[in-house]
């Protein structure tokens, strides 16, 4: 088998050690506990076509800045079809959430998503009100101009969003160019790309400055986006593959959301064929953050698939990854294997 290992940062292997000496299940209990002891109450509306980048990266750093994240489906349903096949499950319908007070309301981008939060009349009303009541609320990507805009909420305010919309947006506000405009109580951003600095600008909204970089540092975000990107490759190989690649993304209870989220996402963009298998006994896993993702079989399914890559995010859910009899038989046979993260058990595989 052909390895490509893209090396992990230092400071992410120093504070992962740090941070990772308890269970999963205390984790989890633990992450529970912060969330309902903090005051700061944020509701995150999804809908099918939401961009599941944007919509995890947030929940991910406002819960683990402590805040209590509502994630709330405008649809029908709680599951929604996120954009790119990602399927994510809320912890409630918007509906259920129209007597709520937030502290912060932040919506998600990705079309035909934001179309489905504007049109949500629930949804409409509590933004109107939280802009009245001079509370936070936040958009990203191509939500600024799709339903604030409409909803009259950036009336001379500053506001950025996804450059194709900028032209849309112009009429309802200042259109400036930012990766994150913060005016008043309104915070915008661009799209995928400008989401972990936007989640983190929401976070030093909430909490304070102290507060962001606490949580910004286990990120490992790069700290000047002019700079090129680096990767150190280890026993450099050529990856030919036939027609499209067959990539294998296994999740677990515990896996790190936003790098599985974001492993699917960007590779389904390059036109991959990606799938994502559960090594749990069903497709719902409860991820490290408590987002909830529905994977598309389980690995039993996948077992006798040729694949040409195989990437593992982890976090908590790598462990039970690195036991599971399916997942070693599977790696074996692939011609490459990459992951994410802290990974220092992997020559197990």
């Amino acid at each position: 088998m052909a390895l490509r290992h893209f090396a992990p940062h230092y400071s992410l292997l120093r504070l992962s050690h740090i941070n990772r000496v308890t269970s999963p299940k205390k984790r989890f209990l633990s992450v529970s506990a912060t969330m309902a002891s903090s005051a700061r109450k944020v509701l995150v509306p999804i809908a099918n076509g939401t961009e599941p980048m944007e919509a995890v990266i947030t929940i991910d750093v406002l819960r683990r800045a402590g805040a209590d994240v509502t994630v709330a489906s405008v649809e029908k349903q709680l599951r929604v079809d996120a954009g790119h096949g990602v399927k994510i499950v809320a912890d409630s319908l918007v509906s259920g959430c129209a007597d709520g007070v937030f502290d912060l309301i932040t919506l998600p981008g990705g079309m035909p998503g934001a179309t489905h939060l504007r049109d949500c009349a629930v949804l409409e009303g509590l933004v109107k009100k939280q802009a009245a009541d001079g509370r936070l609320y936040a958009a990203v990507c191509a939500s600024p101009a799709v339903a604030f805009g409409p909803w009259g909420v950036l009336k001379g305010l500053k506001a950025t969003c996804y450059p194709s919309f900028m032209e849309q947006l112009a009429p309802c506000a200042t259109a400036v160019g930012s990766r994150v405009q913060v005016d008043g109580r309104a915070v915008t951003s661009r799209g995928p790309g400008t989401t972990m600095e936007f989640s983190v600008a929401l976070v030093e909204q909430l909490f304070g400055k102290e507060k962001a970089n606490e949580v910004s540092g286990p990120l490992v975000m790069r700290s000047n986006h002019g700079e090129e990107h680096t990767i150190r490759e280890l026993n450099p190989v050529e990856w030919t593959f036939d027609d499209c690649p067959k990539i294998l993304v296994p999740i677990a209870n515990g896996t790190e959301e936003m790098e599985a989220v974001m492993i699917i996402d960007i590779l389904r963009r390059a036109k991959a064929n990606v799938v994502v298998a559960s090594v749990e006994d069903k497709l719902e896993i409860l991820a490290s953050r408590q987002v909830k993702l529905v994977a598309d079989v389980l690995l039993d399914e996948a077992a006798n698939l040729p694949f040409d890559l195989i990437v593992l995010p982890v976090s908590w859910g790598f462990s039970f990854l690195l036991g599971h009899d399916q997942l070693f038989g599977i790696t074996t046979f692939c011609k490459f294997a990459g992951w994410t993260g802290w990974c220092p058990s992997i020559h197990k595989l």
